[in-house]
């Protein structure tokens, strides 16, 4: 009589076969996405490092403010009354030393003025402001134009008169 744990006869030999090949085809199913795994953690790996190299890849965070104190904004505004005389448009520049870019602030699709600036440093803030007529009312749009004429960054605002 043979022990109760060993297959008796092809049945579990079968079985056996059955699940090994299951568990092939499992596998199988498995490695195709862990190697695409494997490889975009690669690929960000070698962008870390270049990051940590000083390679920095080009970028801009932007937002208007109704003031600049120590280099900095003191709030982000999106909606100003025409009583406000006066926005400014805060720039963080990352990536850019050695280029130019510009502030083109847009007013109903029209150029209204253009800043240019050097940037001299791989971190570089700058900030450009616009007096404003209380007859200029709608949507406002400053975009940040590198010195190739790519805008790598825009924020809007909206100039409106007062509620009573």
């Amino acid at each position: 009589m043979a022990p109760d744990h060993q297959p008796v006869g092809n049945a579990g030999r079968g079985r056996r076969h059955l699940t090994s090949r299951r568990s092939t085809r499992r596998m199988r199913r498995l490695i195709g996405p862990a190697v695409l795994i494997m490889g975009t953690l690669a690929s960000l790996a070698g962008r870390a490092q270049e990051l940590d190299e000083g390679i920095t890849v080009p970028s801009a965070l932007a937002q208007f403010t109704s003031a600049i104190e120590n280099r900095e904004p003191i709030d982000q505004i999106t909606f100003v009354s025409n009583d406000v005389k006066k926005v400014f448009f805060f720039s963080d520049l990352r990536g850019l030393q050695g280029h130019s870019v510009i502030h083109r602030w847009i007013h109903d699709g029209k150029v209204m003025a253009e800043v240019r600036f050097e940037v001299r440093g791989p971190r570089w803030r700058v900030w450009s402001s616009k007096d404003l007529l209380p007859d200029w009312l709608g949507d406002w749009m400053v975009e940040i134009v590198t010195d190739e004429g790519e805008v790598i960054a825009a924020e809007t605002f909206t100039y409106s008169a007062p509620s009573t």
